[in-house]
This record gives C-alpha cells, structure tokens and sequence, in this order.
C-alpha cells in the first residue's frame, strides 16, 4: 500500500524521510491531491536507467520505420572491411 502523506508533515522531515524505503517511495500532498515524490536514489538511478533505455529503443524503432533495416550480410561485410582497414 502506497505511503501517502500530507506536505505540511515535513516539517518533521526525519520522520517522512524515515518511511522512505528502497522500493516504497512516499508521496506528498498538497491540498488533498498528489503534488510530489520522495523516493530512494538507487530507485531514482534506475527509473532513469530505464529511461534512457526506452528512449534508445524508440529511437531505433523510429530509424527503422524511417529507414528500414540493413541486410545483416552487408553488416558483416562493412564490419569485416573496416576491421581489415584499421589492420592496414
């Protein structure tokens, strides 16, 4: 179950900041209505990991809709050829 708490319970900040756990972020609200988050960094970090890598992925699905694909056998030939030109 979501830990939900009101803003003006920062002002017992340690006590808020102790519900936060890895997994279990707090929310804050304002008025009634959800208005912030308070979570652990190491799931900040990945959350936005995560997002990189979906923003990766799209941009790839968008090359390839834009583009189309290479014909993996002219992917090995370029790969072989630069790999025999950087050994000259």
């Amino acid at each position: 179950m979501p830990k939900i708490r009101p803003i003006s319970d920062l002002r017992n900040y340690s006590e808020v900041l102790r519900d936060v756990a890895a997994g279990e972020p707090v929310f804050l609200t304002k008025n009634g209505r959800g208005r912030f988050v308070i979570m652990d960094m190491a799931d900040y970090e990945n959350i936005r990991e995560r997002l990189k890598l979906m923003e990766a992925l799209s941009a790839g699905e968008r090359s390839i809709a834009e583009e189309g694909l290479i014909p993996a056998g002219e992917v090995r030939t370029c790969v072989r050829n630069r790999v025999h030109a950087d050994e000259g």
